[in-house]
C-alpha cells in the first residue's frame, strides 16, 4: 500500500498547531482529514476508513480518552495521543485504554513523521506466516490474527499482538526488556521506551491472564525481562 493511499484522522482544537501538522502530513503523502471535536470525529470515524488516528487529550466538547474508548471498541486502528510535556499521567492512562503511542508537544516534524510511519507499518505488515500456536488456554490463529482464550475471542491491538507473538514465539525463555523493543520496532527509530512496554504488557495481562496480579503466562524477571512462562505447540 503506497503512503498516498493513507488516511489519518487529525482531532485537534488548538487551529495553528492543527493546520501546521496537517501540512506536515499532506507533504509527506498522506490524506488528512481534520476536526477539533470528539462529535467531529465520531462522524468522519463512521463514514471513512483511516489507517491512523492522531488525538489531542483536551478537546472541546469532551476528551480523547473517551473518544479512544469509542474507537478501540469498534476497530484496531492505530491512535497516537498528542500530549502536553505535564501530562505523564495522561500519557499512562491513554495507553491504558489503548492508544498505541504517544507523542509529547511541541515534536520535531522527523520524529512525528518516524512515529506514524512506524504505527501504520507495524498495523499493515503480516506480522507471521499462517499458523496455529496453542499454548494453555490460548490459540493464535496467526492466518487470522486471531486469539482465543477457552473458545472466546480476545481482541488485540496491532500492537499487542505483535507482542504477544514475540512471547509466543520465545516460551520457556528469559526475554531482555532492550530485546522485546528491538523486536517490536523492527530497527525503526526507538522511541519506545520501558513504561510503555510495561503499560502494553499490562493491557495484555488483563486480556489473556485470569488474574493480572497472579499472572501464568507473562512472567516479570525482575531486573532481567519477561518469560512466556507457558509451551507452546506449533501447528
Amino acid at each position: 500500500m503506497g503512503i498516498n493511499r493513507y488516511k489519518l484522522l487529525l482531532v485537534e482544537d488548538d487551529e495553528p498547531l492543527a493546520i501546521g501538522i496537517e501540512f506536515t502530513l499532506k507533504d509527506a503523502g498522506y490524506e488528512v482529514f481534520r476536526t477539533s471535536t470528539v462529535e467531529g470525529a465520531v462522524a468522519l470515524f463512521q463514514n471513512e476508513k483511516f489507517s491512523l488516528i492522531i488525538l489531542d487529550i483536551n478537546l472541546p466538547d469532551g476528551n480523547g480518552y473517551d473518544l479512544c474508548k469509542y474507537i478501540r471498541d469498534k476497530s484496531d486502528i492505530p491512535v497516537l495521543f498528542l500530549t502536553a510535556l505535564d501530562e505523564e499521567v495522561n500519557i499512562v492512562l491513554g495507553l491504558e485504554i489503548g492508544g498505541d503511542d504517544y507523542i509529547t508537544k511541541p515534536f520535531g516534524v522527523k520524529e512525528f513523521l518516524s512515529r506514524i510511519k512506524a504505527l501504520i507499518r507495524r498495523n499493515y505488515k503480516n506480522i507471521s506466516a499462517g499458523s496455529i500456536l496453542k499454548s494453555g488456554d490460548i490459540i493464535v490463529d496467526t492466518s487470522m490474527a486471531s486469539i482465543k482464550k477457552c473458545g472466546k475471542e480476545i481482541a488485540l491491538t496491532a500492537q499487542e499482538y505483535k507482542l504477544l507473538l514475540i512471547f509466543m514465539n520465545k516460551p520457556e525463555i528469559i526475554i531482555k526488556r532492550k530485546k522485546i523493543l528491538e523486536e517490536l520496532i523492527e530497527g525503526e527509530e526507538a522511541f519506545f521506551d520501558e513504561n510503555t512496554l510495561s503499560v502494553y504488557i499490562k493491557r495484555i495481562r488483563e486480556k489473556i491472564e485470569d488474574s493480572v496480579r497472579d499472572p501464568k503466562y507473562i512472567i516479570t524477571q525482575r531486573g532481567m525481562g519477561y518469560i512466556w512462562n507457558k509451551s507452546v505447540i506449533k501447528e
